[in-house]
Order: C-alpha cells, then structure tokens, then sequence
C-alpha cells in the first residue's frame, strides 16, 4: 500500500539540504549562490506546501470531515514560514547575509518544530485514515506541477 508519511517525509529532509545549501553560500559570504540555492528552496518549499494544502489537507478533510483540526494548524505554519521566506528574500535582495543568517535560525526553528507535528502526527493520520485512496492522493501529488514563485 501507498505511504504518504516516507514520501512527504523525504520532501522535507530534501528541503532541509536545500536550505542548508543557502545557508552554507551565506556562511561563506557567497551573496550570488546564496540568492540561487535560496530561490531553488523557496520554490521547494512552496511546491510541497502546494502539494498538502491542495491535495493531502482537502483529501484529509474529506475523509474525516475535519477541516478546523490539525489541517488548519498546518496551513497557518505554511503561512508563518511564507511570511517569513519573504523577509529573508527581501534580505538577501538588500545582500545583508548576516541578517539573512539570523532569520534562518529562526525559519530552521519553525520548520523543524513544522515537521514534527507532520511526520509524527498528521502523515500517520493520514495514512490511517484515506487507506485505499491514499496511492491516488501520492500520484495526484506527484502530479502536480511546480509553478515559479510571484
């Protein structure tokens, strides 16, 4: 059977070497890599958000006929971590690594705390609960185009 928790799962850590990556080009105080491997994560980011607010979490609220449980947590997190992408972006726009460096303590934060809560708690759930519908909700994520970011 289709698992959602293994493949979401391996989208994060993928997302996490990304951000390191950005991190890394900061450390080194590489301003043009750190603005490209930062835009590859940003777009990484929001295709696996796009992949859980537009398939998993309606898929979920379907089944269960949940829509104000962990499913509403985890959008309001993707917005708290949009929020602050779009800080560091505009940080890195002005090539202000060390601040960029200080907000990704605090992004790396979220995300961590983020992915407990999906990998530990929702994925499982979600396994659980759409069963035999779960390898078409895998494939219509695996689906879903990547759109570049506004």
């Amino acid at each position: 059977m289709a698992a959602i928790t293994p493949l979401l799962a391996d989208e994060h850590r993928c997302c996490d070497e990304s951000f390191a990556a950005a991190e890394e080009a900061a450390q080194a105080g590489d301003p043009v890599g750190c603005r490209q491997r930062f835009q590859q994560f940003q777009t990484a980011m929001e295709h696996h958000f796009q992949k859980e607010e537009n398939i998993l979490f309606p898929a979920f609220e379907q089944v269960t006929g949940n829509a104000v449980g962990p499913t509403r947590v985890m959008r309001l997190e993707h917005q708290q971590m949009r929020q602050a992408l779009a800080e560091m972006s505009d940080t890195l726009a002005g090539g202000d690594l060390d601040d960029f460096l200080g907000q990704a303590e605090t992004l790396l934060i979220l995300m961590q705390q983020h992915n407990i809560k999906e990998e530990q708690m929702l994925y499982p759930m979600c396994d659980r609960v759409l069963g035999a519908v779960a390898g078409s909700v895998i494939q219509d994520m695996r689906d879903l185009p990547a759109s570049p970011l506004a």
